[in-house]
């Protein structure tokens, strides 16, 4: 069980790295008014909610205990960035609150994960 947990994380980090990667490439954008959300993200955020309800079951199902409040306020941090990703997935250029804000959510998210404990 251990082994299948351990790939569902690093799937995870993936998941977290294609989201956060897609906002950083885009910065200079931002500057310039031209940012918009690639689909690299939407996928980043679609893997890491797959990924993170496959990691509470298996934790769960392995009998180890899971904080359910930190797991509650991740998942309403993916939830909103989600729904901005996925609404705002065709625009070519992306309101820039919108898009600093699935950037702050996703670095409060990752503070979240490895900070709280």
């Amino acid at each position: 069980m251990d082994v299948l947990i351990n790939v569902f994380v690093a799937l995870h980090i993936i998941g977290i790295a294609s989201l956060l990667g897609g906002f950083l490439t885009q910065m200079k954008a931002m500057g310039s008014g031209a940012a918009r959300f690639t689909p690299a993200m939407l996928h980043g955020a679609l893997t890491m909610l797959v990924t993170g309800v496959a990691l509470v079951g298996l934790n769960q199902a392995d009998d180890q205990t899971v904080n359910n409040v930190k797991i509650g306020i991740k998942l309403a941090l993916l939830v909103v960035i989600l729904a901005l990703v996925y609404v705002k997935r065709d625009e070519e250029k992306v309101d820039k609150g919108a898009f600093i804000a699935v950037g702050a959510l996703t670095t409060v998210n990752i503070f979240i994960a490895t900070v709280w404990t």
